[in-house]
């Protein structure tokens, strides 16, 4: 005769409740982890997914995290033999997630994420692909296609995650994420010359460094005369991207659009403000002004915390 098993019971007598569930119905605390990886990193983004119902806001937090996570790895000052297994394992547990296994708060929110949003495993794949160009050997002097390639990695497939997320699985929105990612990604190399050479790091395209008469190399291309010219010249550049993604977010789900539209509020101005200072004085960071910053948080809603306030 079979004996029914009785559920187990507490010290007190009562069944163990079941942990708190939040968003996507995923474990509270879970969710609060990947919240803090995100809260952790500094950075806006926090702030700015606010715009987000939760489930959609707790699938960005967790895409955050992962590409955090993961650059992180590429950025560590140490041998890539002792990065690249650190990287297979994150393309692990990708593959892992996949075929319904977790093995922690990250995988587990993504887990919930996936089906939800119809994240498609190829593009956190591309993501981990980007972050090991990084990690192999310093980046210096790319060809124009293989700048490109690191662009669609490193910034447009983190972008055509998060247009889903963002409620938009459309070819518009991958558009989007394809003309964003560039704008985004050329910006923040233009931004970050005197950083990035600092750390033997060039990310100017080989073909116009070499049109300019500007040395391939991160420590003399920086004073080079021909400088100023590669830069305006990849400065154009991101600008047309910012414009054919903006033309693309027309043919979208406009509110799932709004946090795509925010970004490039932020990132355009830094770009348009790089393009005042010019290309000599790159040791000067430029950031945005903080009526700027005000502005992007009133036109989209967002809490500004004044300092001393």
């Amino acid at each position: 005769m079979t004996v029914p098993v009785a559920a187990p019971v507490a010290a007190s007598g009562e069944t163990p409740k079941e942990p708190p569930k939040g968003a996507m119905g995923v474990a509270q605390a879970d969710l609060d982890a990947v919240e803090e990886i995100v809260r952790a990193a500094g950075t806006s983004f926090h702030l700015g997914m606010r715009v987000l119902p939760p489930d959609r806001r707790h699938a960005m937090y967790a895409i955050y995290a992962f590409c955090r996570l993961v650059d992180d790895i590429a950025d560590e000052d140490e041998a890539f033999e002792h990065k690249l297994p650190r990287l297979t394992a994150w393309r692990y547990r990708i593959l892992a997630l996949y075929r319904g296994h977790t093995d922690g708060p990250v995988t587990r929110v993504l887990a919930a994420a996936v089906p939800r949003f119809a994240l498609r495993q190829e593009d956190f794949l591309a993501v981990i692909a980007g972050m090991q160009m990084d990690a192999e050997a310093p980046i210096v002097a790319p060809d124009l296609a293989t700048l490109d390639v690191y662009c669609d990695r490193a910034a447009a497939a983190v972008g055509r995650l998060s247009v889903r997320a963002f409620g938009d699985a459309s070819e518009a929105a991958d558009r989007v994420a394809f003309e964003l990612g560039r704008a985004l990604q050329l910006t923040n190399i233009l931004r970050d010359l005197d950083e990035d050479s600092r750390r033997g790091r060039l990310y100017l395209p080989r073909e116009w460094l070499d049109e300019a008469g500007v040395p391939n190399d991160p420590r003399t291309a920086l004073a080079a005369p021909g400088l100023a010219a590669v830069c305006t010249r990849l400065a154009q550049r991101a600008e047309a991207h910012f414009i054919a993604a903006k033309r693309a977010m027309a043919a979208c789900d406009q509110r799932a659009m709004r946090p795509a539209r925010m970004m490039a509020a932020s990132y355009q101005p830094l770009l348009k403000q790089l393009q005042r200072r010019g290309w000599r004085r790159l040791d000067q960071r430029v950031r945005l002004p903080r009526w700027r910053k005000l502005w992007i948080a009133l036109r989209w809603g967002l809490p500004f915390r004044l300092r001393g306030r």
